[in-house]
């Protein structure tokens, strides 16, 4: 297995948070990582972060997002998915740096997406074309998520039951 520093940074590339990850898997314009949430537990009203909590983490070198599912660190139930908007990120053989834009989506089980922290991803001082980009990531992960294209191909139907892919 190799390990990864993952470093999140925000708009101005300041590195606000490092932790580090095992490579899952890999492609040309992106990687796939698993990690332990090891901050403070986070209650963000719809769901509950809690350190060792499983965290399935993609970073794309072509999109301007990455995803992370999320499941409970006590039973491996999943929790959804937290997906950030972020600057296509930079993947090197043991780093990835990702510029974190403020604006985020969570994806419940069930496929219901919450937006988050448009306030502060509107006080931001980017250029037209990264805010551009940035809305168009948020419609791109509602795409995924209505197809449930990976890695939303878990959202449970209404009987409460995984979809089969």
């Amino acid at each position: 297995m190799t390990a990864i520093t993952v470093y999140k940074r925000n708009h101005l590339g300041e590195v606000v948070w490092e932790y580090e990850g095992i490579v899952v898997d890999h492609g040309p314009h992106w990687i796939c990582l698993a990690a332990l949430f090891n901050a403070p537990e986070s209650d963000l009203g719809f769901v509950v972060f809690r350190q060792g909590d499983v965290f399935t983490e993609w970073f794309y070198t072509d999109r301007w997002y990455n995803v992370f599912r999320v499941e409970d660190g006590r039973n491996r139930e999943l929790k959804g998915w937290y997906c950030n908007i972020t600057r296509p990120a930079t993947i090197t053989d043991d780093k990835v740096w990702a510029d974190d834009l403020a604006l985020d989506l969570y994806v419940m089980p069930n496929g219901s997406v919450i937006l988050l922290d448009e306030v502060e991803f509107d006080a931001l001082n980017l250029p037209i074309d990264e805010r551009i980009a940035a809305l168009r990531a948020v419609e791109s992960i509602r795409n995924a998520v209505r197809k449930r294209v990976s890695p939303f191909d878990e959202i449970r139907v209404d009987t409460g039951k995984l979809r089969s892919p």
